[in-house]
């Protein structure tokens, strides 16, 4: 049997395993099963395009998923990990100074870090989150602006292209940006073109930009890759993810940062 011949007859073997990890992982990624078969990566994705056609499974970036790549309203998320987040809150506030310019994301993990910024003198807090604008405008000596934009009304934020646009007015101290994922390769994913796009150009332009990821985004796979991660300074997490991960993360430029 030829190469090619043999290479055929074991891709049912293949689908069959990557259906079975599926169905017991909810997502699978590319890098872990071209190693597991000894196969190329680009082999994993004609398997999977394969099955994708067939309907069996959904692509995502960097490898395949069985859920639908959309992120749980905001009132969902308030209730998960509260103490992984609250400690990364307080990692993130540890690095804000008074009087620096301040831009929070919107999602919970970065209304996290709104509560622990209790006590910090002379912030101008720039967000797109309803949520932490009303929490913030309750603060002493703090000035907020909220950027504007169409309100979503799961995540409870401004979105669009004149959120888009108010991101760019601001001279930014510091950012904390939330994701969808941290993928098993390292990088850091989005659910809409949307939220990838706004945090692009904050990692971008802020002086030093940080992600705000709990544990439960470690591993998993969304869409939509976010440009330009790689020029956060760091990822701020709850916990440490898994070493090849890190490894895969630091490698391409941002700093793991584990708050307790």
């Amino acid at each position: 049997m030829s190469d090619s011949q043999n290479h055929k007859a074991l891709a049912p073997r293949r689908h069959d395993e990557i259906l079975r990890r599926l169905a017991a992982d909810g997502s699978v990624g590319i890098t872990e099963l071209a190693a597991f078969f000894d196969v190329s990566r680009e082999t994993i994705r004609r398997d999977m395009k394969h099955l994708a056609e067939r309907g069996q499974l959904d692509l995502v970036h960097g490898g395949a998923t069985l859920f639908e790549a959309t992120e749980p309203a905001l009132t969902l998320r308030s209730q998960e990990n509260a103490g992984g987040k609250a400690a990364i809150g307080r990692a993130a506030a540890a690095l804000v100074e008074d009087g620096m310019v301040v831009f929070l994301d919107s999602g919970t993990t970065t209304l996290a870090v709104a509560h622990a910024l209790a006590g910090k003198q002379n912030l101008t807090i720039c967000t797109t989150s309803l949520t932490i604008a009303l929490h913030m405008c309750r603060q002493q000596h703090v000035r907020v602006h909220m950027l504007g934009g169409e309100i979503d009304p799961l995540e409870e934020a401004a979105v669009g292209i004149d959120a888009l646009d108010a991101v760019g007015r601001f001279r930014i101290d510091i950012a904390f940006l939330g994701g969808g994922a941290l993928s098993p390769d390292g990088e850091i994913t989005d659910f809409t073109r949307n939220g990838a796009e706004q945090r692009s150009r904050m990692a971008a332009t802020a002086a030093r930009a940080y992600f705000v990821l709990d544990s439960s985004k470690f591993g998993r796979l969304t869409p939509l890759r976010i440009q330009r991660f790689e020029l956060a300074a760091g990822v701020i997490v709850d916990a440490p993810p898994p070493a090849a991960m890190v490894e895969a993360l630091e490698r391409k430029g941002p700093k793991v940062i584990v708050g307790e």
